[in-house]
């Protein structure tokens, strides 16, 4: 076990709790051999409480010991998590990739005993020989959303490893979704030694940029100051504000660095941990979403009079088309862009295949609404901010125009950082029921499609059937097939019952519940 107390190694009462009955199961087990097993079955033993207990998994993937009679019945090496990452093949890995250090943390997603939705689990695990001379890996583990700094050190020290051992192959792992290297908000990323940054699943477009000048908000120069650190002691921790995965608004983030080798060169490798309760950096007030169709609906008219005339207007900073990073663009109905009011470079180029940092097609989504029955509507993407780096939720009006020459454009003004609307699940669920009712079924994959129009932000898309039976979640895929119309909520409410009877009655309604975010 790493040096320290577990006072000293963890910050939070309830994962030294953890630590704790680990090494005292596994002190068990290579005392008492496999007869300990039966202690650790013991519901109601200190081994056995609630939403804490220990499993047990031989090397093979057996799993031994588990309140779940379910898991205990066959080989469960192939086990996969709600997105897809190898549960009791992540477990086994922690504790034994690292001869030198037979234990470790794994991060995924799990459900609670006795509950529905799977939550982020941080399980941890040491390998232990028995008396017998078997091995096997005793764990335990428990449901948050936190990442202690020894986990953060734990997923650096496991990538320097697969660095030095893989090569640049190892960069793949990073960058799997899937796998042990990114979990929760946390993941790997690696710099080279002159600032150009080799890999960061978080944000991709960085990814062969020279980082070395970057400066967080606050003005640090994090890539210079990291790199320092590690000539100078090899490893350490560097504080910064840095956007969490999806955001682009920056929030107070601790990285742990360290010194690895790659094909005998030297690089950086880091992963952070964002701190609790942190401030993030004040926005500009917004727009309303209703504000903002009234401004692109006043544009079309302008345009419909006056066409590229407008434009000039249309570019003035301070006005009340181009204000903070509102602003408009105008492409043709085939895809190409005429007017980019902060970034004229940009105008002439064909977007259609314009793809935003998570691979949503941007090109393919507007020119869907644009040239769309009605002409106009929302649409939601990554995008990064006139003069930033980091892409940004935003959200989109469009309209489609006719100007004086006859030809047809689409018109479009954005919001950054928007907050949701009602005017914006009406749009998303108008547009999913109608797409129901033209393709039925074969509907489904498209509502579910997480780089597609109707999942954005924590916004998604559900379809129940009028018995109660979840068809459709993108957010929690786990419900779908299982009849909810008795689910309640934490409240009491019989939410599937309730929405099902409002829709019989009203044929569409808002409807308040209290429910897990994605």
């Amino acid at each position: 076990m790493a040096a320290g107390t577990l006072e000293e190694r963890y910050e939070h009462a309830d994962t030294r709790e953890v630590v704790a009955l680990v090494n005292e199961a596994a002190e068990l087990v290579s005392e008492k051999g496999e007869a300990a097993f039966a202690d650790f079955a013991m519901v109601d033993s200190r081994w056995q409480q609630g939403e804490r207990y220990i499993f047990v998994l031989d090397l093979a993937g057996d799993m031994l010991v588990h309140p779940d009679p379910v898991l205990r019945t066959r080989n469960q090496l192939d086990l996969e998590d709600i997105a897809g990452k190898p549960v009791i093949r992540g477990l086994l890995d922690a504790a034994t990739e690292l001869p030198a250090r037979p234990e470790g943390w794994y991060h995924y997603q799990w459900p609670v005993p006795g509950g529905l939705l799977p939550r982020w689990k941080s399980s941890y695990v040491r390998l232990v020989e028995a008396p017998s001379g078997k091995s096997y890996v005793v764990g335990s583990g428990m449901y948050n959303d936190r990442m202690e700094r020894p986990f953060v050190v734990d997923l650096v020290n496991h990538a320097v490893a697969e660095i030095e051992h893989r090569g640049e192959a190892a960069f793949q792992l990073f960058r799997d979704p899937k796998g042990r290297f990114i979990a929760k908000d946390a993941y790997v990323f690696v710099v080279d030694m002159n600032g150009v940054d080799l890999v960061n699943p978080a944000f991709p477009n960085l990814e062969g940029r020279n980082l070395l000048d970057l400066k967080d908000i606050e003005g640090r120069q994090l890539i210079r100051d990291m790199l320092d650190l590690i000539r100078t002691d090899g490893s350490g921790w560097v504080d910064y504000l840095w956007p969490k995965p999806g955001e682009s608004v920056s929030t107070r983030k601790s990285a742990h660095v360290s010194l690895a080798r790659l094909a005998g060169k030297p690089v950086m490798v880091g992963c952070g941990t964002y701190l609790a309760d942190a401030p993030k950096a004040a926005r500009v007030k917004q727009m309303t979403a209703g504000e903002l169709m009234a401004l692109v609906r006043e544009g079309a008219a302008l345009l419909e009079q006056e066409g590229e005339q407008a434009y000039p207007e249309f570019r003035t900073r301070g006005s009340k088309w181009f204000r903070y990073n509102t602003y408009f663009f105008v492409w043709t109905t085939d895809g190409i862009r005429t007017f980019q009011a902060p970034e004229p470079a940009l105008e002439g180029q064909d977007v259609r295949g314009l793809k935003d940092i998570a691979g949503r097609p941007i090109g393919e989504m507007i020119l869907g609404v644009g040239t769309g029955p009605t002409g106009e509507g929302w649409v939601h993407y990554m995008y990064p901010e006139p003069g930033d780096i980091f892409p940004a939720w935003k959200s989109t009006f469009l309209k489609r125009v006719t100007f004086p020459s006859g030809k047809q454009h689409i018109l479009g003004c954005g919001i950054y950082h928007m907050q949701m609307d009602r005017v914006l699940v009406e749009d998303l669920v108008d547009r999913a029921a109608a797409l129901l009712a033209e393709k039925g079924k074969e509907a489904f994959g498209q509502l579910r499609d997480k780089t597609g129009p109707f999942v954005f932000m924590d916004t998604y898309v559900f379809v129940h059937s009028m018995n109660g039976t979840e068809l459709v979640n993108p957010a929690q895929p786990s419900l779908e097939g299982r009849n909810l119309m008795d689910l309640k909520d934490v409240r009491g409410k019989a939410v599937v019952r309730e929405q099902i009877t409002a829709v019989t009655q009203d044929a569409s309604a808002w409807l308040e519940c209290h429910w897990y975010r994605p």
